[in-house]
């Protein structure tokens, strides 16, 4: 017997951008008739997106005859609007599907998405059958698959064959989209080589050895044997840890979810964190480290006597005792956002670059998606630069004005002012903590990813930086070669959702999936966190609740004086497999689907009083 299910008319793909992926080709769903269309909504800032990638990968080749995964890239940063950038982005990122580059959001909006990453399933016929948000549906959508597969061939309206990807042609580099850097006591340094799966260690401008096979993979071993997934940050670790613990230097091996130790006398890579599966709500976050998952970490560094690591994946910063092998939260909620405060109740935002200060009591860090530059300093967490989610920007001057655009790198200058690769503006900037000035250093960088300090004859030091995109290194003159930079200020192109002053129904739409039930078994299976930016939008409605529906009250600007924010939501569900379902497994499987959204809008009389998100299933 056929499902009965809910089926919507999907409307075509369109982006002013183009086509990428398919031997220049404009493709349409006319012609995919037949297929089942995965569209994939990403941008390449979202490490959740990136997670998702990740997850369609097993999908995608075991599929491969019947299903075509259309990638739709819908920026929010600028930079992610240049064409160029996105396809830089699809190379960095081993994206092997078609990608429909929509700057304008145009097929974003035709299909109502409100949050990075949103799944939708398009069946043979051209009918959306599916919508999911967030991470960890992998599973359904294999259920789902399958469904669409038996029904569509029995009904004729399946053809296999090929799908219309087309790999691009790449040209060989000696460093591909590296990472971060970092200085050996004997002056030489080392490189994450993220797209070469590696570790490049170099005297001056050459190459003296690789350590990494160069595949994607999670091995330790010798240099010639040991496999890396896109690794980022790099740590050097004080010269007496060092000694006891018989490793030297700290490697965040992003996509493996691990972190690494490497012994700089034998070049051997041992695992020290992490479980190579990502870490799930829900999950425990402490204990031993080879035991606990992990997720994307992106940068590492010895402060307060413990490794730390930024847990670019779930918002948060972790401790690893290298004495002991324990993993502990050391700041952050999940809760993704630009909050300061005691350690434990700050808010982070993909934290992607950190560093210490001189004295080892401070320790700075960016977080990429709130484009900001933020400190830790005596248990607190303060925000130097960046204003949220949503405003960033290239702007010089007082703290409080300037802006800064999907930081990824910083690194602590000779006189203790701090040198922030500002990736999306191309640029080094430099914040002076005494006169709380930012300033240009240096401009026109492709998507500069890290910078650290290294000693020259002549100035004494420069800056070597990290020009992820150009697959190089680049030395920049320190502040006394600064450059003037005429300012300029944006907000993301996604638009505000306009809601009505006073109640507002906020509704989470779930629905397990085919086979699957709640699972209830040990408490409520379902988990919502509500909270505004700034606090005072939402009267009532915010805090942590079991229910998917809420009753908001957003106030009234004529009280507040708030005309606009962001209502943050956080939700997760988990789900079994049913035993009652025929030819259900004797031991059920249970998954965790997770979503965070950050969702603009705007208060005005005309708007909406029904604020509908979507974590599987449609809104009807």
């Amino acid at each position: 017997m056929t499902k009965k299910r809910l089926r919507l008319r999907a409307p075509e793909l369109v982006g002013r951008g183009g086509w990428l992926n398919t031997g220049g080709r404009d493709l349409s769903l006319q012609e995919l008739r037949g297929k089942l269309v995965l569209l994939d909504f990403w941008t390449f800032c979202c490490v959740n997106c990136l997670h998702v990638l990740d997850e369609l990968r097993p999908l995608e080749q075991k599929y491969a005859d019947v299903l075509v995964t259309v990638g739709v890239h819908s920026p929010k940063f600028v930079h992610e609007a240049d064409h160029t950038a996105v396809i830089a982005a699809i190379e960095r990122y081993g994206v092997h599907h078609p990608v429909l580059d929509d700057p304008d959001l145009a097929t974003w909006q035709q299909y109502a998405v409100r949050a990075w990453p949103t799944l939708t399933m398009i069946d043979p016929e051209g009918y959306i059958v599916a919508q999911m948000s967030g991470e960890g549906h992998a599973h359904a959508l294999e259920t789902l698959i399958d469904e669409l597969v038996l029904e569509h061939e029995a009904a004729g309206t399946l053809h296999r064959g090929d799908g219309p990807y087309v790999a691009p042609a790449l040209t060989p580099s000696m460093l591909a989209f590296p990472s971060k850097a970092l200085v050996l006591p004997d002056g030489t340094y080392l490189v994450t080589d993220s797209a070469h799966h590696s570790l490049a260690h170099f005297a001056g401008d050459q190459l003296l050895r690789r350590i990494g096979t160069g595949s994607r993979g999670f091995v330790d071993g010798g240099p010639t044997t040991s496999e890396f997934n896109e690794p980022n940050g790099l740590a050097l670790l004080p010269r007496e840890v060092a000694a006891l613990v018989g490793f030297d230097v700290v490697v965040a091996d992003t996509v493996n979810h691990a972190i690494r130790g490497i012994d700089l006398a034998t070049w051997t890579t041992r695992t020290l964190a992490g479980t190579g599966a990502q870490w799930m709500q829900g999950e425990s976050s402490e204990g031993n480290g080879r035991e606990v998952a992990l997720s994307s970490p992106w940068d590492v560094a010895w402060f307060d006597n413990s490794l730390i690591i930024a847990m670019a994946g779930v918002h948060r910063l972790y401790r690893l005792d290298l004495a002991t092998s324990a993993v502990s939260l050391y700041a952050g909620t999940t809760n993704e956002g630009l909050v300061d405060g005691e350690l434990a109740n700050a808010w982070f935002a993909q934290t992607s670059g950190l560093v210490v200060s001189p004295d080892s009591q401070t320790l700075w860090l960016v977080d990429s998606e709130t484009s900001a530059l933020r400190r830790i300093r005596n248990g607190l967490v303060t925000t130097e630069v960046g204003r949220g989610l949503f405003d960033f920007g290239l702007r010089d001057g007082a703290a409080e004005d300037a802006l800064l655009q999907h930081p990824l790198g910083v690194a602590i200058l000779p006189d203790g002012s701090v040198a922030i690769a500002d990736t999306y503006n191309g640029a080094v900037r430099r914040f002076d903590p005494q006169t709380r000035e930012v300033s240009t250093l240096a401009v026109g960088l492709a998507e500069p990813s890290g910078v650290v300090v290294i000693e020259d004859d002549q100035r004494g030091h420069l800056l070597l930086v990290v020009e992820s995109a150009a697959h190089r290194l680049t030395r920049v003159p320190l502040p006394e070669s600064a450059l003037h930079v005429v300012s300029t200020s944006y907000r993301t192109g996604r638009p505000s959702t306009d809601v009505t002053p006073g109640g507002v129904q906020l509704e989470v739409m779930f629905t397990a999936p085919t086979g699957q039930k709640l699972d209830d078994r040990y408490g409520p299976a379902t988990y919502l966190v509500v909270s505004s930016s700034p606090a005072e939008l939402l009267d009532e409605g915010a805090g942590s609740g079991t229910d998917l529906h809420r009753s908001l009250w957003v106030a009234d600007p004529a009280t507040t004086g708030v005309t606009e924010g962001v209502i943050h939501v956080s939700v997760r569900a988990a789900s079994c497999d049913n035993p009652d379902t025929p030819g259900a497994a004797e031991f059920p499987a249970c998954h965790v689907h997770q979503q965070d959204w950050g969702v603009p809008v705007r208060i005005t009389a005309e708007g909406v009083g029904r604020l509908a998100l979507v974590l599987s299933g449609l809104d009807a």
